[in-house]
């Protein structure tokens, strides 16, 4: 379910001539009663609005006073977001023969064309103060204080997202808050300038509008607005003739897929810094802490400390916060059972609240690997808003890869890519001449609707990236990525799964094992390939060629580690 909340506004929407007639009623409970929350938007003041309209327990927020006060019907709990001018202010506009004028909790209100006489005393007590207009309403706010500020406050106190609201209204003042939500709907008697910027307007006005959306929000979810809504689509970068390529930010599912080195990494934290830009909250799974420096995020985890998942989702429980779960303090084989009780808190948090919008799992094969059973998941075609980040799809579950609906390819070989990935989902594979892609360069398939794929070239990330060299010195690096000292004869076989351990090892083995590797150049080509130290590698290159002792060249590597790289306590 993708909207979980409709926020309207009272006069000139929900109500005619200040009343609300039964059929509108009978719709906001049917609303409430398929799981979705009501919130009341309006520029009245609490007390009028409790004298017009007496069902206001069908709402869980009412944002009151055009978004200054907060009232929750259950408790009868109030949340002033401002607070009211003075009383001299006050006692001045009736002076200079303002009126008729109310005072609220925080507002204060009166009608045009009193608006130039409002300014002048505004300017006059040198107050930082707002005039809002309503169809001929003229309201007095603190600065930054309108429907929108307090449709986010209330969104908020409930644990949702605009980016899961349905706003409707009719008027200007109603512009703030349709804007903040997903999807903006204006009833037929709406203002031309309202209708104009909203995402549909329906056929009937007032309240038959809101029933006629409540109706089409319960069946359908608004699943039919879909290709309409583009205000929010995520950039992915430009196609051969320069064309914007995007996606959509919700009911997607991507992998993105290719050889090391070939710019995964820097493709995916372009792609994850826009989709925080718009807002999207975004739950990271980073086996290789490879995310940890995105701005915007808490990092949960490190090399000496695992994770919690009742940590992740009480944070996640805020919708405004973003995560990056490092998985770096977790033995890779129990990598797929951490998954395995992350996975369903996560998708019970989205069951309630329609966040995280997405999850995102990099190096997927640690999670889900090719024997992967989902069975004891919820993981169906429904699965929306997954980013799946890996090397070679054939190493991922097939059940996982079932669900990608945009595939992106990317580094050397990236027809291998798309074809070992339509093996995986039982589809023949289009016809893709070989080639070795740039690092910004990237295929996109989408197997359902596209033929051939799509070359483009990606959007870098607009923030600094920082390498995060803890990753490397105290994590576990995949087997398959680890050094192994083995020797001339291969009669070893010593692991080093990290720089710590790399350190340790070299210290103990022989110098004949040592030497072996020295000369052939492994160190530096393990320090570029996996470490991804250009650095390190080049200055270990320079060592490799010298000729120098075992004690000699092995000091000069290890010294250039020590000077990079922090080990742990």
């Amino acid at each position: 379910m993708r909207y979980l909340a409709l926020a309207c506004d009272y006069d000139g929407t929900i109500a005619h001539d200040g009343r609300v007639a039964d059929t509108t009623i009978e719709a906001f409970v049917r609303l409430r009663n398929s799981g979705r929350k009501l919130i009341l938007v309006t520029g009245r003041e609490l007390d009028d609005l409790m004298r017009v309209f007496s069902r206001l327990d069908l709402f869980d927020r009412i944002v009151a006073e055009n978004g200054a006060l907060i009232y929750t019907p259950s408790t009868k709990e109030e949340k002033l977001l401002g607070e009211r001018p003075s009383e001299d202010f006050i006692r001045d506009l009736a002076r200079r023969g303002v009126g008729p004028t109310s005072v609220g909790r925080v507002i204060v209100a009166t009608w045009e064309p009193h608006e130039t006489t409002v300014l002048e005393t505004i300017r006059d007590f040198g107050l930082e103060l707002q005039v809002i207009f309503n169809k001929g309403a003229v309201m007095v706010l603190p600065g930054g204080i309108n429907k929108a500020t307090g449709l986010s406050v209330a969104l908020a106190d409930l644990g949702l997202s605009p980016h899961n609201t349905v706003g409707v209204g009719d008027a200007e003042n109603d512009h703030a808050f349709l804007h903040l939500c997903e999807c903006a709907v204006a009833v037929a008697n709406a203002l031309p300038m309202v209708k104009e910027k909203t995402d549909l307007v329906t056929a009937g006005d007032h309240g038959k509008g809101v029933e006629e959306l409540i109706d089409r929000i319960i069946s359908t979810d608004l699943s039919e607005l879909e290709g309409s809504l583009a205000r929010y689509d995520i950039a992915l970068g430009h196609d051969a003739a320069g064309h914007e390529l995007q996606i959509k930010p919700y009911g997607t599912n991507v992998m993105l897929a290719g050889s090391s080195q070939g710019g995964k990494t820097t493709l995916a934290t372009g792609l994850i810094e826009r989709i925080i830009e718009k807002e999207y909250q975004v739950c990271i799974i980073d086996p290789e802490g490879d995310y940890s420096e995105l701005e915007k995020v808490v990092v949960l985890g490190d090399g000496n400390r695992p994770p919690s998942t009742s940590e992740a989702i009480e944070l996640l429980a805020k919708p405004e916060q973003n995560i990056v779960i490092n998985l770096l303090g977790i033995r890779l084989e129990h990598r797929p059972a951490f998954f395995a009780e992350l996975y369903p808190r996560l998708q019970e948090l989205r069951a309630h609240t329609g966040h995280p919008h997405w999850i995102i799992v990099d190096e997927t094969h640690h999670m889900m690997p090719s024997d992967w059973n989902p069975a004891s998941l919820t993981l169906s075609q429904d699965t929306y808003g997954v980013m799946l980040i890996m090397v070679e799809p054939e190493h991922s579950s097939a059940a996982v890869l079932s669900i990608v609906d945009t595939a992106i390819a990317i580094g050397e070989a990236p027809d291998k890519t798309i074809r070992q990935f339509c093996e995986a989902i039982g589809q023949e594979p289009p016809q893709i001449e070989p080639i070795d892609l740039e690092k910004g360069e990237a295929l996109l398939y989408s197997p359902r609707n596209q033929k051939t794929p799509i070359w483009f070239r990606s959007l870098p990330p607009t923030g600094r990236r920082r390498r995060h060299h803890r990753k490397y010195a105290e994590g576990e690096i995949p087997p398959e990525n680890s050094f192994y000292f083995r020797g001339p004869e291969a009669k070893l076989n010593l692991r080093a799964q990290n720089l710590v351990v790399f350190m340790q090892l070299a210290e103990g083995v022989d110098d004949e094992t040592w030497l072996h590797h020295l000369k052939r150049g492994d160190y530096s080509d393990w320090f570029r390939r996996i470490i991804r130290d250009e650095e390190l590698a080049d200055e270990t290159a320079q060592v490799e060629r010298q000729i120098l002792s075992a004690k000699d060249g092995r000091k000069q590597i290890l010294s250039a580690i020590e000077r990079r790289y922090t080990a742990p306590a």
